[in-house]
């Protein structure tokens, strides 16, 4: 559910011409169906002429209530249509879990 709710204000949003949210929890210390760490890739026009840390920024402040709630870690991939097109075969892949873990 999270997921989606991260997909569908990201949509809203940004209006991305490539959007993927993956639930990456089941790669960390977490209980199983757990929804608490995600990684973006997202393509949008509205990021052109905007550094990483802007675009990094205008998409915390979307999902304000999921990062202050269940979410622990979200790994953000922000590019334009024309970065996007230079990077077609290259995996992205999310940094490696260094918390202490969330089992409930």
């Amino acid at each position: 559910m999270i997921r989606q709710t991260i997909e569908e204000k990201l949509i809203q949003a940004f209006s991305p011409s490539h959007l993927d949210v993956q639930n990456e929890s089941y790669r960390h210390n977490v209980p199983a169906g757990a929804e608490s760490h995600f990684k973006v890739i997202i393509v949008s026009e509205q990021f052109t002429d905007q550094r990483f840390l802007a675009r990094h920024r205008a998409i915390y402040s979307i999902l304000g209530a999921e990062l202050s709630g269940g979410v622990h870690a979200l790994a953000l991939h922000t590019y334009t249509p024309k970065e996007w097109a230079g990077l077609q075969d290259t995996v992205l892949s999310s940094p490696d879990c260094r918390g202490a873990g969330m089992i409930a």
